[in-house]
């Protein structure tokens, strides 16, 4: 039996709006459930215990000042499992070399052994507000979508839509049709991605495939007259290794170097691997991958954090975008009302599922569109975000396309223009004709989102 420590550790006198107001802690909402036979209060102060000063008995080490910067639950509701609880900034650990945060430090105390005790059903964090003295204290992004618009040309405030893909298939790939597939793309999109997976496989090395993609690079440069973008993933377990691979990607790009974004696999490798691309390599569009996060940020978990949580975090860590899956319009599991996340991400200020939360100007972190998409689930798409500027790295929806690569990545172009004019989808396929290809290519996805089509296309096969 846990010891009750209910009166140490919780206050629920304080008031939220007080506390946000002060400004000397990072407040942390969750759905909790106690495990069977143990009372809510003394399972939520016995959570705030773990997550800071304390342990499971009193011990002799404590004194008065150790319990000025304990963790104190302000709010439960049992009906609902929300439980919050406020963390004194002092707590978290910071850097000696410059004094600054660490997401390490929040997820050790915030996320840490807290889910996992007995007296615990489950727990999830589900928002989290950061007060300002910390947003100065996070590194935030070096780079943002501005960034990439500028490269390929576009307005620096509402750019618009950059159309990707990622190479499909994910692995199999030897180093020269890797680089055929890219210029393909390349010849009617704007970026392209690394799968995952994709690195220094024996088939398909580091050192043979990227100066074909970059050669393949100003090919596409030279044919069409547009800027092209290239996410290379440099993710790997070892400082060293992802150093490695970033400095010699930069040095065959050359003079195209800024035309490079590097992916690192955020949740799998961690704060450590993001950190390490962000302040090594500043200059470059630090591209958020998160293989995995259904392990625990899935909607059906009951655990850790959500994708929402996840995505608040790596605009903190330096994330110049993040995917954020496909709003339901795609293949991974999602609602419509996951915009929350993009919204929270991108702006300067932003109202989560709990706290009003505010960046003081720390650059946005793009919203990625990944997951099944292609040209005839995007105007949906745009229409329940409300804009367009994002990253959608489509890799079916691109290769899969009934002509060809380019004839895809054009597709998803005009599947933007057919959004921005507020065009009726079908009425802009009979002038736009990649678009309406896109029907063909994809007749499974045509058939539900625009039943008839094939009538008012006059395509009878």
């Amino acid at each position: 039996m846990a010891l009750d420590q209910s009166s140490r550790y919780s206050d629920l006198s304080l008031r939220e709006e007080e506390l946000i107001a002060g400004g000397k802690h990072i407040l942390c909402a969750y759905k909790m459930k106690p495990a069977t036979g143990h009372g809510y209060l003394e399972a939520a102060t016995h959570f705030a215990a773990e997550s800071s000063t304390g342990t499971n008995v009193e011990v002799s080490t404590t004194d008065d000042f150790t319990k000025g910067v304990d963790a104190l639950v302000y709010y439960i509701d049992e009906a609902t499992e929300d439980m919050r609880i406020a963390y004194p900034m002092e707590l978290f650990d910071r850097n000696i070399t410059d004094g600054r945060m660490m997401l390490v430090s929040f997820l050790t105390l915030a996320i840490g052994n807290n889910q996992g005790m007995g007296d615990i059903a489950y727990g999830q964090m589900i928002d989290f507000f950061v007060p300002p003295r910390a947003i100065q204290l996070f590194d935030g992004p070096a780079k943002d979508i501005s960034d990439l618009w500028r490269i390929l040309g576009r307005p620096l405030e509402n750019g618009g839509y950059i159309a990707g893909t990622i190479i499909k298939p994910k692995l199999g790939l030897r180093p020269e049709p890797f680089a055929e597939a890219a210029y393909q793309f390349w010849l009617g999109g704007d970026f392209i991605k690394n799968d995952e997976p994709q690195g220094n496989q024996v088939f398909c090395p580091t050192k043979k495939v990227i100066p074909l993609v970059a050669d393949a690079m100003k090919r596409a440069q030279d044919e069409t007259g547009e800027a092209k973008l290239f996410s290379a993933n440099i993710t790997a377990d070892d400082y060293h290794e992802m150093c490695a691979r970033a400095d010699y990607i930069l040095e065959v790009f050359g003079e195209d170097a800024d035309k490079v974004a590097f992916l690192v696999d955020g949740f799998v490798g961690g704060p450590g691997m993001i950190t390490t691309a962000r302040r090594q390599y500043p200059n470059q569009y630090l591209h958020y991958h998160r293989a995995g996060h259904g392990m625990i940020t899935s909607p059906s978990s009951r655990r850790g954090y959500t994708a929402f949580v996840l995505a608040k975090m790596s605009r903190l860590q330096g994330a110049s975008g993040i995917h954020v899956g496909t709003m339901g319009y795609g293949k991974m599991e999602g609602g419509a009302d996951d915009k929350i996340i993009a919204y929270m991400i991108e702006r300067d200020e932003c109202q989560g599922p709990i706290y009003n939360q505010k960046w003081f100007g720390m650059k946005p972190t793009t919203p990625i569109i990944s997951g099944g998409m292609n040209a005839l689930r995007l105007p949906g798409f745009f229409e329940n975000l409300g804009h367009g500027n994002v990253i959608n790295t489509a890799g079916g929806g691109s290769y899969g396309h009934i002509d060809s690569p380019a004839a895809g990545a054009t597709s998803l172009r005009q599947a933007y223009e057919c959004w921005v004019e507020g065009a009726d989808p079908i009425e802009f396929a009979k002038e736009h004709n990649e678009f309406a290809r896109a029907f063909e290519s994809f007749p499974h996805d045509a058939d539900a989102i625009f039943p008839g089509w094939r009538d008012k296309l006059g395509v009878h096969k």
